[in-house]
């Protein structure tokens, strides 16, 4: 059974993260990008699906194919960035499922491919919040975007995988609190909220 956090984690993860929009030097390693996996994998999805993948970027190289698919301001955090992630997700993740959710026919259950489509966004969209969560409770920060051109990135990233398709990506690093902007307004519960 879980316990509460404290409001020490709890503002780490949540209440005073930002996005961030730059960094510092402080370099992001292999290891440190296992760590995070390692934390994302366990968050939940439908039927264990897993259908993210994720290309970690650390190289120059890497970060200048990436930056040459996104638009000039968001290309040039990705270019200044320790590290960033693309966030893809595969349309055939339920060729997985029979190991992935060894309980019972799962596979058999994603017949059309806009059933595929749905689950492998809804899902890989959860893996990637959980990729923010995971990295702020290792002590990084993160600037996810959207701001690219997803034929591009997928060309560069996924196309020896052409069932895969990007679903959002992400600078993360040690956050410089120079690049973020003031906290844009959040709703009160009453505002998009409601209890039956």
């Amino acid at each position: 059974m879980g316990q509460p956090l404290d409001d020490a984690a709890l503002d780490t993860i949540f209440r005073t993260a930002r996005t961030y929009n730059g960094y510092d030097d402080t370099p992001v390693t292999e290891d440190d990008v296992r760590a995070i996996y390692d934390l994302i994998k366990m968050g939940p999805t439908s039927a264990n699906q897993q259908p993210a993948r994720f290309v970690w970027v650390l190289g120059d190289e890497a970060k200048e194919k990436l930056a040459a698919t996104a638009s000039d301001t968001n290309a040039d955090k990705i270019r200044k960035a320790p590290a960033s992630v693309v966030i893809g997700m595969d349309l055939d993740f339920h060729e997985q499922l029979p190991w992935l959710f060894p309980h019972t026919d799962a596979k058999s259950w994603f017949k059309t491919e806009e059933a595929l489509r749905e689950s492998a966004f809804r899902n890989s969209s959860l893996q990637g919040a959980y990729f923010i969560i995971a990295a702020r409770a290792l002590g990084w920060d993160t600037g996810p975007m959207s701001g690219f051109d997803p034929d591009k990135v997928n060309a560069a990233f996924f196309g020896d995988q052409p069932r895969v398709r990007v679903n959002f990506i992400s600078t993360f690093g040690k956050g410089d609190p120079s690049t973020i902007f003031d906290r844009s307004p959040r709703p009160e519960f009453e505002t998009f909220g409601r209890i039956e």
